[in-house]
């Protein structure tokens, strides 16, 4: 793990803690439509699938938050909001025990991106560098090991000042009497008076 506040990396192991009572959910869930006691054949496979695949997702999400990666902390979120409404589900189907864990984890998830240090860590965008390991807060190393560039504005050349920019005219304006002498052909001829 990167050098992540504590908090992120019981985010990171609250998540996983989810990953894995997902997939023993998964797991019952495929025993059961081994075992022919599922509603339908059919739904049974199809929520073993959905949940494996969820299971995978989820552990992804807790690899992401471990090396405190940006990208995770929204996902990580949503875990939290979905895991929590379904704790509260299965707390109203008097399923106490699958319940309690995951209004508890919930909570935990919630507690641990929340905190500040979590906050600032995942909302940065930026990576430390320290030798070759990378950590929230600077930006990282350029190719070389050497820190990319700042884009500071740099002065203009001595006697090179950038050109000012003419305004066309504006649309719409009548022109003076002048600027109609000016704008008369220049052949020579004069206009016939009307």
């Amino acid at each position: 793990m990167p050098d992540s506040p504590l908090t992120v990396r019981a985010a990171a192991i609250v998540q996983a803690a989810e990953a894995v009572v997902v997939l023993a959910a998964t797991v019952l869930a495929g025993v059961d439509t081994a075992s022919g006691r599922s509603y339908h054949a059919n739904s049974g496979i199809a929520l073993t699938v959905i949940g494996a695949l969820s299971a995978v997702t989820l552990a992804w999400i807790a690899w992401g938050l471990a090396q405190a990666r940006t990208w995770s902390r929204t996902p990580a979120l949503l875990t939290q909001l979905f895991v929590g409404i379904v704790g509260i589900y299965l707390l109203q189907g008097h399923r106490l025990d699958w319940g309690t864990a995951s209004v508890v984890l919930a909570v935990l998830g919630f507690a641990t991106l929340l905190a500040p240090a979590s906050f600032r860590a995942l909302a940065s965008g930026q990576r430390e560098v320290s030798g070759d390991r990378a950590t929230p807060g600077r930006e990282p190393a350029g190719a070389g090991g050497e820190q990319p560039a700042t884009k500071a504005k740099q002065p203009a050349a001595a006697g090179k000042q950038p050109a000012a920019k003419a305004k066309p005219p504006a649309a719409g304006r009548k022109q003076s009497a002048a600027g109609r002498k000016q704008s008369a052909p220049a052949s020579g001829r004069k206009r016939p008076a009307r």
